[in-house]
């Protein structure tokens, strides 16, 4: 796998060792039970969706084995994608 960190909203992905594919729906976001870190990625069981919202599933870039489907990628998105890595990269020099 060779896809940069921030893949798009959509994106169908494997988690290493996993049985069932993720659909990203989010970055950044914390477990509520542990606020000192900080996942990559937000998802959702695919192709089920959202079903409740203690059901999401955090993980980071590195957990991805493989890349099934890759979300829209548009003018929009790239330039959201810039601004978040650009957030990240102030946020982690604290």
């Amino acid at each position: 796998m060779n896809y940069e960190k921030y893949l798009p909203i959509g994106t169908v992905v494997l988690l290493k060792g996993g049985k069932k594919r993720v659909m990203i729906t989010g970055f950044c976001c914390t477990d509520k039970n542990n606020n000192d870190k900080v996942y990559d990625y937000v998802g959702c069981l695919y192709p089920e969706g959202v079903i409740t919202s203690d059901k999401n599933l955090l993980f980071d870039h590195s957990q991805i084995d493989q890349v099934y489907h890759l979300g829209l990628v548009d003018d929009e998105e790239q330039k959201f994608k810039k601004s978040l890595q650009e957030l990240m990269a102030k946020v982690s020099s604290f």
